[in-house]
């Protein structure tokens, strides 16, 4: 694995602000002393959860998007680390693994025109590429039998967190997705805003389900995809908030029932947050609040194999925002699964 830096005692060092009285996450989490074998030593250590990080834009570049998605992981490693650790919230079972370095070929993208087609044909290779490393590190942390947390880029890396764990399980799995958008796109060359539909059509994704649709940014032909297909399932943000079709509460039951019955991912787009940085920013939204209700209820079941938190922007004048907002869903999710269905 020559893309992945793992985090070290120097890292946790440089960003840990400990305080004599407090015991801090980043004082109780776990690391890895080296790579000789991932797999082995993430199989043996006495862990739950596997933290990573995946800190690219390459995917939202190759669908047009707006970059810095790759600024996510780092602004939440620096609060998560400086929670504080006690009974209702603590790293014992928790692996800080380190990041997927894509420094190169985040400088290729540099390089490449969002308004030259050739220059996107090369970006969503690219993309490819990264898919694979996601996938197989996925696969190996699910197939040690722990649950990885994915933080950072694009929404392209869906596709190596189902992948990656359905090659573990040796299954198609399930997903529900807290998004604005169906990521179900056409298969034109792998970029963020079709991850779900190349793991459909390959065989990786069973059923599928979308919490929160935006019925403005929802074509006519994905509305007749899913309309079409029984594996596939949404429920619109307008038809919670807006029009009241639904509660939020029979909302979650609706997608609880879909994909539930067997293994699944829970996927967590900021787009759908309001206000939050991200790809593609929302003025009207779900809160924060409403995200953490949605993702303890999707945590907390025996099912799920993997959280995957994507497409929040950090800047300097929001990086402790975004990085607290990340902490208290990857904090959420653990609690989640102190309690089964």
């Amino acid at each position: 694995m020559e893309k992945l830096i793992l985090f070290n005692k120097t890292d946790l060092d440089t960003v840990l602000s400990k305080r004599i009285g407090e015991t801090k996450f980043g004082e109780q989490i776990k690391l890895l002393p080296d790579v000789t074998s991932i797999y082995d030593a993430i199989k043996k250590l006495d862990v739950n959860y596997v933290i990573f990080g995946i800190p690219e834009d390459i995917g939202v570049f190759s669908n047009n998007g707006k970059s810095g998605t790759y600024t996510a992981f780092d602004a939440a490693i620096k609060i998560l680390l400086n929670t504080q650790n006690n009974d209702l919230n603590n790293a014992d079972k928790v692996l800080l693994l380190g990041h997927l370095d894509f420094t190169e070929e985040l400088k290729q993208v540099k390089q490449l025109d969002q308004n030259l087609e050739k220059d996107i044909e090369k970006a969503r290779k690219i993309v490819s590429t990264i898919d694979k490393e996601v996938s197989y590190l996925v696969q190996l942390i699910v197939s040690a039998g722990k649950i990885p947390i994915a933080i950072g880029g694009g929404h392209n890396n869906a596709y190596g967190l189902i992948k990656g764990t359905s090659l573990a399980l040796k299954s198609p799995i399930n997903a529900v997705n807290f998004d604005a958008h169906t990521d179900f796109r056409a298969l034109e060359g792998r970029h963020s805003g079709n991850g779900f539909s190349y793991c459909f059509e390959e065989g990786f994704l069973k059923k599928y389900f979308v919490f929160g649709l935006h019925e403005n940014y929802t074509s006519k032909s994905i509305f007749d995809v899913f309309n079409e297909n029984k594996k596939l399932d949404f429920v619109t943000y307008e038809a919670i908030e807006v029009t009241n079709k639904i509660t939020f509460k029979n909302a979650l039951k609706q997608a609880k029932q879909h994909i539930c019955g067997s293994n699944y991912g829970i996927e967590i787009d900021c787009d759908a947050i309001i206000n939050t940085a991200s790809s593609a920013k929302t003025s009207s939204g779900f809160s924060v609040k409403q995200t953490r209700q949605f993702l303890h209820y999707f945590g907390k079941r025996k099912n799920v194999k993997y959280l995957h938190i994507c497409e929040a922007i950090a800047t300097k004048k929001n990086k402790t925002e975004i990085g607290k907002l990340i902490t208290y869903l990857i904090t959420d999710f653990i609690k989640s699964r102190t309690i089964n269905d």
